[in-house]
């Protein structure tokens, strides 16, 4: 079963991330090149908010009742995966590289070239 800390893991062994608690002591924020890609609650119900393509942000919260609307984000590109051992642990990880992969093509071209992403 996936946990806080290989979530943790995973997020901080990708290129050019860094972590912090921005909001307050339960809310892990994970950046690349300054740009959040994943929340994560360190408490209470075990929450991470990912960035996802909208047609497929639909599909998957019709497909898994633990897949939801991003909470406090922008319901529509993001989503929030319940982890309480229902998902597949491989979708799970796949979802934390979609969001990173859709923020690292957002970044602009300066900062793509600047840490070697293109």
């Amino acid at each position: 079963m996936v946990n806080l800390e290989s979530i943790r893991e995973y997020c901080l062994s990708k290129r050019v991330v860094n972590e912090s608690l921005p909001f307050d002591n339960d809310t892990l924020v994970f950046k690349v090149a300054g740009k959040i890609f994943a929340l994560m609650s360190l408490s209470g119900n075990f929450g991470l908010n990912l960035k996802c393509d909208p047609e497929r942000a639909i599909d998957l919260r019709e497909q898994y009742s633990e897949i939801t609307p991003g909470y406090h984000m922008n319901k529509t590109h993001w989503n929030t995966l319940l982890l309480n051992g229902n998902l597949p642990e491989k979708l799970i990880f796949e979802l934390i590289d979609h969001s990173y992969d859709i923020i690292v093509k957002s970044l602009p071209l300066k900062v793509r070239k600047e840490h070697k992403f293109d």
